[in-house]
């Protein structure tokens, strides 16, 4: 039964072509991180691709259920359902209720709430074979009091945010997920910082001012980072670019969309 549930699981393949370095992704097993500053676009993107899943095929949309774990409540629900009115074809309250039943929400507000809730998501993913989406927005939240409560001790700061990407990578990895997690950029690049998570031609194309601070555990994860910044010398507030990196493959692609009442546009 449980081999049966997870040959079930949906295709993403459709999720966003744009928001890839390549084409035919996110596959299940990838692990995506949004990184940027606030107010780029990361959680406007997570909207956008939260509707691509929620809403029926029939409208368009990959008809599959979402996981979306809030640790910065920033979550805006009014947000999600204006995107839905403006994307359905069928705007009645039903349909409304139909998509937002495929999107399961968690609120988290300490790094140590957030391991017991991956560690007790286990039967969820089990019981529910179209769940293929896991989403973390943020993966840095606690960072700062994690770090203040740790200590001198680098092992007692990163303990828990390591426990969680333990356990990420085999809810990913067991139950065919693809998994997307913001991060904020925090840390100013100091010269080489990236040097070692980037190959050559990732530092020269992606030109990003990033510097990894998130646990090794984490980093080795990652198959996808896109970098989230907004466009300079535009007139538009509401522009913003991606730089999309495929870290296995260094396939590196440059986009930029725009954020309107009806959600994200390329």
């Amino acid at each position: 039964k449980l081999l049966a549930r997870l040959e079930g699981r949906s295709s993403l393949k459709n999720l966003e072509r744009y928001l890839f370095a390549e084409e035919g992704s996110p596959v299940h097993g990838d692990v995506i991180e949004f990184h940027g500053p606030e107010g780029t676009g990361k959680t406007e993107m997570l909207y956008h691709l939260i509707a691509r899943c929620i809403i029926p095929k029939s409208g368009g949309g990959l008809e599959v259920e979402v996981m979306f774990i809030d640790t910065d409540y920033h979550f805006d629900m009014l947000r999600l359902v204006t995107i839905l009115e403006h994307r359905l074809a069928q705007r009645t309250e039903e349909m409304i209720k139909q998509c937002l039943g495929r999107l399961f929400l968690v609120n988290c507000s300490s790094s140590t709430q957030l391991l017991l809730t991956l560690y007790s998501l286990e039967n969820m993913f089990c019981t529910h074979p179209s769940l293929c989406l896991l989403i973390v927005d943020s993966l840095s939240a606690f960072y700062w009091i994690d770090r203040s409560n740790g200590g001198e001790s680098l092992n007692l700061q990163e303990m828990n945010l390591k426990k969680c990407a333990n356990c990420l990578e085999k809810l990913v990895r067991e139950h065919h997920l693809a998994l997307f997690a913001t991060t904020q950029t925090l840390m100013q690049k100091s010269t080489n910082a990236a040097e070692s998570f980037f190959p050559l031609k990732l530092q020269h194309e992606t030109d990003t001012d990033y510097k990894p601070y998130l646990c090794k555990s984490w980093q080795q994860m990652v198959t996808h980072r896109i970098f989230f910044s907004k466009q300079c010398n535009s007139g538009n507030s509401k522009g913003f670019t991606v730089i999309s990196c495929h870290l296995k493959r260094n396939h590196v692609a440059k986009r930029s969309f725009s954020v309107a009442e009806c959600g994200v546009q390329f």
